[in-house]
């Protein structure tokens, strides 16, 4: 005789297939919903419903799986990138590409933009960028200290941008409301200066800051550029 209702055992939820990708997506959604401080491996096996050590079968450690959220962060960024133009287009393009793919995750930037991913889609992307650097003419050492220099550059200006983004709201309203605010208040006669700049301060938005810093770049190689001719 069938059993009735309610004497039917409950189905149970089926045990989730763990693999590099889901345990990858399950340390961003924690990494953004909490910050990257709250990314461990117990609260990684409770996220996924398995025992924590199960994670180990994939990743040696917690660090391996940061250096994988890294490597994603750059695989988004340099999808579909096929390099045109001249030298600093390109250069430019693959700058906001970064920027772009970090800020949709400002908790995984906060956590990756200060590590070396080791990773095919680094290495590619320190491919591309070396090679518009040798467009422009500069090779060997020269083209390896610019290559740093830019690219932690890029990275240091998104990371701010980053833990601004995942500051809580509270925090980053406060913060926005001092320059609309208290520098506006600052004493003309003891900051003179910044009385004079204080009107300006607050509507200057985070694309234009990093486009005025990624022209600062570009106009410094093609100075630098010029006098080498």
């Amino acid at each position: 005789m069938p059993a009735s209702p309610a004497e039917t055992p409950a189905a149970q939820p089926p045990r989730v297939q763990l693999s590099a990708p889901v345990i990858l997506d399950a340390a961003a959604i924690i990494v953004e919903r909490e910050g990257p401080a709250a990314l461990t491996l117990r609260k990684l096996g409770t996220e996924l419903g398995v025992n924590h050590t199960a994670v180990l079968r994939h990743f040696t450690g917690k660090d391996q799986i940061v250096l994988g959220l890294a490597e994603r962060v750059l695989e988004q960024a340099l999808d579909g990138f096929m390099p045109n133009g001249d030298w600093d287009d390109a250069f430019a393009q693959l700058a906001r590409r970064v920027r772009e793919a970090y800020l949709v995750h400002p908790g995984i930037a906060s956590l990756v933009a200060a590590r070396v991913s080791r990773s095919p889609a680094e290495f590619r992307g320190a491919d591309l960028v070396l090679a518009t650097f040798e467009r422009a003419g500069f090779t060997g050492r020269d083209a390896a200290v610019l290559y740093r220099t830019v690219t932690d550059l890029t990275l240091a200006l998104t990371a701010y941008e980053a833990s601004v983004l995942a500051l809580d709201p509270a925090a980053r309203a406060g913060d926005e409301l001092a320059m609309q605010r208290e520098y506006l208040l600052a004493s003309a006669g003891e900051f003179p200066h910044l009385a004079q700049a204080a009107p300006d301060l607050a509507g200057i938005s985070s694309d234009e800051i990093f486009e005025s810093a990624l022209s600062l770049v570009i106009d410094g190689i093609r100075f630098r550029r010029a006098q080498q001719r």
